[in-house]
């Protein structure tokens, strides 16, 4: 089959990088796959690529995605980029086609759903009620407060010594206007964005955080972003904590809502007990890869 592989513009709006795309096409001009490759543009990351790659089901293993990846990596090396991820649900047709094709595997990811439903509001009244001595939980709904900004920004690096197996996770710094321009794109997609913190009440700094995304119309399902707790504060509780209030609050303000999906590292074991103490039910497993330029 005649494949022809032409580079598109994308003019989505993308946090921290651009977005150069590819569409296969066949003979008749009609699409038969495309890629998109992220390249970020921030300090800490601008040496990596991220990969998102996909051909019609009837299309496959005539060559169409090796053309697109053969596209994708040109362009990467040729901006200088030193590593390609992409991620695949284990054992599906994409797994097996970047194994194939000299990507490493460097992380497993559970995903678990918890069914909104099914939730046992008197155990979740209790952890959300426990009394956790120097601390107490606030949260809102977008960008943050303008008290809270300064230290809720400076929070964030409590995601930096996270479980990540082999990824080249790179360090995000993140500051007032990031934290702000990450709310913003969220609300441009028509999502919902709430988050929960705990403060310290010594200082009233922001030391731990829990995000919820949540489907502009608040039905389906929400999707967990991450949780965290600064090193000098763990602990106590607090990642449990924040999560249950997290779970209480989507309950509250979300009637409709259908369930909340979270992704693990299968090496973040105290993550992964949080989660199963909660109720999420594990669903399936995500591998990341990595490709060295």
């Amino acid at each position: 089959m005649s494949i022809r592989i032409t580079p598109l513009t994308c003019s989505g709006r993308v946090l921290s990088g651009r977005r150069p795309a590819w569409l296969a096409s066949d003979a008749d001009g009609i699409p038969v796959g495309s890629a998109f490759l992220r390249l970020f543009t921030d300090a800490g990351r601008d040496h990596l690529a991220e990969l998102t790659l996909a051909v019609h089901p009837a299309e496959r293993r005539q060559g169409t995605g090796s053309r697109l990846l053969d596209a994708v990596v040109a362009a990467a090396r040729e901006d200088g980029r030193r590593y390609v991820v992409a991620q695949a649900q284990a054992g599906s047709p994409g797994d097996r086609f970047l194994a194939a094709r000299g990507f490493r595997k460097v992380l497993t990811l559970t995903y678990a759903r918890l069914a909104l439903d099914a939730v046992d509001t008197t155990a979740l009244a209790g952890i959300v009620g426990r009394h956790h001595p120097g601390y107490r939980l606030t949260s809102w709904h977008g960008t943050v407060p303008d008290d809270l900004a300064a230290t809720f920004a400076a929070s964030r690096r409590a995601m930096d010594d996270m479980p990540m197996d082999d990824t080249d996770h790179a360090t995000v710094t993140w500051d007032v206007d990031r934290v702000r321009e990450a709310a913003r794109a969220v609300e441009e997609r028509g999502e919902l964005l709430h988050t929960v913190v705990a403060v310290d009440e010594r200082d009233g700094s922001v030391v731990g955080f829990t995000e919820l995304v949540v489907p502009g119309d608040g039905k389906g399902d929400a999707q967990h972003y991450g949780t965290a707790v600064l090193p000098g504060h763990r602990g106590h509780g607090l990642g449990r904590w924040m999560k249950a209030e997290s779970i209480r609050r989507a309950r509250e303000d979300h009637p409709d809502l259908a369930g909340l999906l979270t992704d693990t590292a299968d090496s973040n074991t105290f993550m992964r007990r949080i989660n199963d103490g909660l109720g999420y039910t594990p669903t399936h497993k995500v591998l990341r890869y990595q490709l060295t330029l």
